[in-house]
């Protein structure tokens, strides 16, 4: 790939989704693009280099931030959010939100809907304490066709063995044709999905108390983590809770929020006053895989 062309998709995808491309990843670049210039009928990434330079189609700039941006979720990844939402998080917005009984949580950065719905599962295990409450539950995505996976709720084996405790498996999944588990119809409505651009306009409306936005600000520049986290600020309350990945921080970043002492990820906005234990139970909520694929002739829950 010449180096021009490099630099053209580069600072597309940048622009457009805030991932940087070194160039030590211009392999990485080309193999994803190749399919996407077959889509667009191009025999090469020079001839949709040349394309992007005089006709700026909507359509193919957004096919290559797509297909650059990563996908990888799994059910109740990394386990201690999901805990520390269950067992922390949870109990105390019951607390304070007692008086209007709603709550409203972001998963920023959702891609194929495993990380809401993780949220979702969670609060239909707690359905008894959330009595008369609304739960607002919003993923948001980058990707169109990320967001249109997530809707639908449908899975492949290997993706409800990753994380998904079989109990969960047997509650609120049901075995569909081709092997595939899809979320059930209660759990699905608890959960809205709609595309939305962490760098531009997050599509979304009100405050949210709960936001997690794990695993994404690792690949921005810190401009961009700085700008991101900012604009997370303004739409909590000051006793929202934010969840970021474990090799992520606000530290040297964002002054908006400051780190919960013993509890790695979990952070609150800089003026918040809510305490959290430093020895907070951080036992997974899962505790064991799903099973293997169950016979044809077998009717499986979901």
């Amino acid at each position: 790939m010449k180096p021009e062309d490099f630099e053209l998709f580069s600072s597309l995808v940048r622009q457009r989704s805030g991932l940087v491309l070194t160039a030590e990843k211009a392999y990485l670049l080309e193999s994803r693009l190749f399919p996407v210039a077959r889509k667009h009928n191009l025999k090469s990434l020079e001839d949709m280099a040349q394309v992007l330079r005089t006709k700026r189609e909507e359509a193919l700039m957004s096919d290559i931030t797509e297909a650059m941006t990563t996908n990888e979720s799994f059910f109740f990844r990394d386990t201690k959010p999901f805990t520390l939402f269950q067992t922390v998080i949870l109990p105390n917005l019951l607390t304070a939100r007692a008086g209007k009984k709603q709550l409203r949580i972001w998963s920023a950065a959702a891609s194929s809907g495993q990380e809401a719905y993780s949220i979702a599962m969670i609060c239909a295990e707690e359905a008894a304490k959330l009595r008369d409450w609304k739960i607002d539950i919003i993923g948001t995505d980058l990707s169109r066709e990320m967001v249109t996976r997530a809707k639908a709720g449908n899975y492949t084996q290997f993706e409800v063995q990753r994380g998904l405790p079989v109990t969960y498996l047997v509650k609120y999944f049901q075995q569909i044709a081709g092997g595939k588990w899809q979320i059930k119809d209660n759990i699905r409505q608890m959960v809205q999905f709609r595309e939305g651009n962490l760098l531009t306009d997050f599509g979304l409306a009100g405050t949210f108390d709960v936001v997690f936005c794990r695993n994404v600000l690792i690949y921005f520049d810190l401009p961009t983590k700085t700008k991101v986290l900012n604009a997370i600020a303004g739409i909590m309350p000051p006793d929202g809770y934010l969840l970021m990945g474990g090799a992520e921080t606000v530290l040297g970043v964002s002054d908006r929020f400051k780190a919960i002492t013993g509890q790695h990820g979990l952070y609150v906005p800089t003026a918040s006053t809510v305490t959290v234990p430093a020895a907070a139970p951080v036992a997974a909520p899962v505790a064991a895989p799903a099973p293997s694929p169950a016979p044809a002739s077998v009717a499986a829950a979901r």
